[in-house]
């Protein structure tokens, strides 16, 4: 009979050392969750756009040249905004924008108030901004047409809109009062031309005083 006892008590030991290691294992691999979880690797969660500070904002970009989209990307970076780019269907080249010829394509599209030159892509979510940043370049005194055809092309009333351009020498002049037209129930900010190679501290200093950012 005590022969009989000793192995059952020597069952019940292993059964619960069986159990304690089971609760090791699984508190160990909950541990490991929880760490991959935690890690580095969750932060593409947040969107690189929506880490600065605005990202109810969307800084909206034409660029020819490149000269504008180096703008457009600092004042994102200044504004801690999301870009949308005015990609064309039909690319403009160098011959295009020859300002010496006047039959070029640019020439011929500055001319006619009612030109539309065609957008290839398509911005989703506009709803969710509450101010756009207009960027691009001055052509003739004027921003380039298919920047009527996105101000048409989308609702932009009520809206906080803020012109920003390039050019080789013009201001901005009447391009922002121009475009007015096309969302005269939004709210629009004072607008500027800036030089090449502007920084992300003057752009921020500049939106700044717009209220835009503190």
């Amino acid at each position: 009979m005590k022969k009989i006892f000793t192995l059952v008590l020597a069952g019940l030991m292993m059964l619960m050392l069986g159990g304690c290691g089971s609760d090791s294992a699984a508190a160990t691999s909950s541990a490991k969750t929880s760490a991959a979880t935690t890690s580095g690797k969750a932060a593409p969660a947040a969107s690189s756009s929506s880490a600065g500070t605005n990202a109810k904002s969307l800084v909206v970009y034409f660029s020819a040249t490149g000269n504008t989209k180096a703008l457009a990307q600092t004042a994102a970076e200044a504004l801690g905004a999301d870009t949308f780019e005015i990609v064309p269907e039909k690319t403009y080249t160098k011959e295009d924008l020859n300002y010496n010829d006047e039959t070029t394509r640019a020439t011929v599209e500055m001319k006619d108030e009612s030109a539309r030159p065609a957008i290839k892509n398509k911005l989703e979510g506009l709803e969710k901004y509450e101010t756009v940043v207009l960027a691009y370049p001055i052509w003739w005194g004027q921003a380039p047409r298919i920047i009527d055809t996105f101000m048409e092309s989308y609702d932009l009333n009520g809206k906080t809109i803020v012109p920003i351009c390039t050019s080789e020498a013009s201001d901005i002049g009447s391009s922002a009062d121009f475009l007015q037209q096309f969302a005269p129930n939004a709210t629009w900010k004072d607008g500027k031309r800036f030089e090449k190679g502007v920084s992300a501290a003057e752009l921020k200093s500049f939106f700044a005083g717009l209220g835009l950012v503190r």
